[in-house]
């Protein structure tokens, strides 16, 4: 039932963006609705500030919590056995979400800071200068070496290593338990979420492709080394920025 739970959820979210990124009569591709009074009104605006709110914390969800899908399916397991029911692990799920939806509340301020300025074109949601993109990327790419990425990461990777020393029971103890596990999780993909304007944030392949890095660098075998390699093609992908336009 958890994982019943959690599939339709990131559908929804999935299929939410999809119909958002469709182009539609007077949108430009890619464009959501709402998004169209980006170029109408101030982009500090509550009707704007409200439909990109709800963008980022839909996209969040979708992006996120397959990610997160083995870990509260393991707290699930460890309250069954404690006969707790499934209201701790629902608990433990909106906690660990509640976490990214604020983060989804500061991209909406950084989003509407940056059309403000001219970083981020407003239609296309996506940075139009090419050295910020190349600086975002070499930047993502340094913060993936750093200790904090790999303190942060050590946290994510081992449910079970994860619950075993964070463990807390009852509603409260779970609601802990997301939270912290949210909070490494933020700390180890906030920059690969601000790559999302260097894409588009409403490019719904690029969406794509950074959910399935945070997957990958989640669960991929410690043997593989994924920060290096990432590290590694987001630099190449800077200097690709770089040279490859006039």
């Amino acid at each position: 039932m958890v994982l019943a739970c959690m599939v339709i959820l990131t559908g929804a979210a999935w299929w939410w963006l999809w119909q958002g990124g469709a182009p539609m009569a007077g949108q430009s591709p890619g464009a959501m609705p709402g998004m169209e009074m980006a170029d109408t009104l101030p982009g500090w605006s509550g009707a704007y500030l409200a439909s990109t709110f709800a963008m980022w914390a839909i996209m969040m969800v979708a992006m996120m919590l397959p990610s997160a899908a083995p870990m509260i399916l393991l707290h699930e397991v460890f309250t069954h056995k404690r006969h707790l029911g499934m209201a701790a692990t629902l608990a433990f799920a909106l906690s660990y979400l509640a976490l990214w939806v604020g983060f989804a509340l500061l991209a909406t301020l950084a989003q509407a800071a940056l059309i403000g300025t001219g970083a981020v074109n407003a239609a296309s949601l996506a940075m139009g200068n090419r050295w910020l993109a190349a600086l975002l990327l070499l930047a993502a790419a340094a913060y993936e070496l750093s200790p904090l990425k790999r303190l942060c990461l050590a946290h994510c990777q081992s449910p079970v290593m994860f619950l075993s020393r964070h463990w807390r029971g009852g509603i409260g103890g779970a609601i802990r338990m997301g939270l912290t596990h949210a909070l490494f999780c933020v700390g180890c993909c906030w920059v690969l979420m601000l790559l999302l304007f260097v894409g588009g944030v409403m490019n719904l392949a690029w969406i794509a492709v950074l959910s399935v890095v945070v997957l990958m660098e989640k669960y991929a075998p410690p043997a593989w080394r994924a920060d290096r390699v990432l590290a590694g093609l987001l630099v190449l992908v800077a200097m690709l920025i770089l040279v490859g336009q006039p």
